[in-house]
């Protein structure tokens, strides 16, 4: 399943101003207080929003071109956050240290996805990843080491897991993969205020979530805080919940999160690239009702292209009328 990479080299944080109290650490039940008026529906979860994401620069550019209604209809992503995936092949430092400085500042936490494990994608939309197991061992030393002690929920390689249940991985990757997977997440957590969520792929995907068990163990699961489900993926929220909650009892009750980013209308029957109707979905919240899931987060951008399908451009490019679709069939 192709997933995007979303470039941070041209990042130019911006520095906004620190006018709201320390958000909640993820886990925790308080919601956030006054200074919820400041970024409305944003402001509900503890996480930072990138003020140069292509949703935000895209309301730039309409409001340029007189189309302020359209504009409008995108600050529903714009005003959300939106996990940053870090170049892979790449030193994403700079990227990450940029991120987590602008969010410090907000007291709040920075989303991020790891995206580089060899052999990525099977060779799909995605493919890529680190040319070998140390230069992705590199790859995410530096990734931990500019995280330093800045709030940061990571979302580990999506996809990695899923690939060796279903057989996309080829069978002689599987003991190296599980092998980096563990390694990623010792290291990532020698960061004293990062957590770790493994992913999990999604219910559509694994159908059996017995199956899952087993990888995710020899991965490393037990040091990680949990695991992530339906990353750019569209199941609903509660087809996720109960597959989480059962994935979580095998598991001898580990957390979870979940992808809501464009799941608001469910997903469309056979179709997972660039499918045309759908929604977004939940806003990203750690109040979620349900002890053992810790969050709705929106994992996937919404509105870069899941690959050249459906009349998308490449895996990971800004899609803008993708993207207004999804803010317009949405409910918010």
């Amino acid at each position: 399943m192709p997933r995007l990479i979303h470039t941070l080299a041209a990042l130019a944080v911006l520095g906004l101003v620190a006018g709201c109290s320390p958000a909640p650490e993820v886990g925790e039940a308080s919601v956030v207080g006054a200074a919820s008026q400041q970024r409305g529906a944003a402001a509900r979860s503890p996480f930072w929003v990138d003020p140069t994401g292509p949703a935000a620069q895209q309301i730039q550019l309409w409001q340029r071109q007189g189309r302020a209604q359209d504009a409008a209809l995108l600050k529903r992503i714009a005003d959300q956050p939106v996990a940053l995936w870090p170049a892979g092949e790449t030193d994403p430092g700079p990227a990450v240290r940029s991120a987590t400085a602008s969010a410090t500042r907000e007291g709040r936490t920075t989303l991020f996805v790891a995206y580089d494990i060899p052999h990525r994608d099977c060779g799909q939309h995605s493919a890529g990843g680190a040319a070998d197991a140390d230069a992705y061992r590199r790859w995410i030393g530096l990734f931990a080491d500019a995280l330093g002690d800045s709030r940061a929920l990571v979302i580990l390689e999506p996809d990695a897991i899923a690939h060796i249940v279903d057989g996309c991985t080829p069978v002689e990757y599987h003991a190296e993969r599980e092998q980096l997977l563990n390694e990623a997440i010792t290291r990532l957590k020698r960061q004293p205020r990062t957590r770790v969520y493994l992913d999990a792929g999604n219910p559509a995907w694994i159908r059996d979530s017995g199956k899952l068990v087993e990888p995710l163990e020899r991965a490393g699961i037990a040091n990680a805080d949990g695991f992530s489900l339906n990353v750019s993926n569209f199941q609903t929220d509660t087809t996720v919940k109960q597959y989480g909650l059962a994935l979580s009892g095998l598991l001898g009750g580990k957390h979870f999160v979940v992808d809501t980013s464009r799941n608001g209308n469910g997903p469309l029957e056979d179709a997972w690239c660039n499918p045309p109707g759908r929604a977004l979905g939940t806003p990203p919240t750690t109040i979620t009702g349900e002890p053992a899931l810790d969050a709705y987060l929106w994992i996937k951008r919404p509105g870069e292209s899941d690959g050249p399908c459906g009349g998308g451009p490449a895996a990971g490019q800004w899609w803008p009328d993708y993207a207004l679709e999804l803010a317009r069939n949405s409910v918010m």
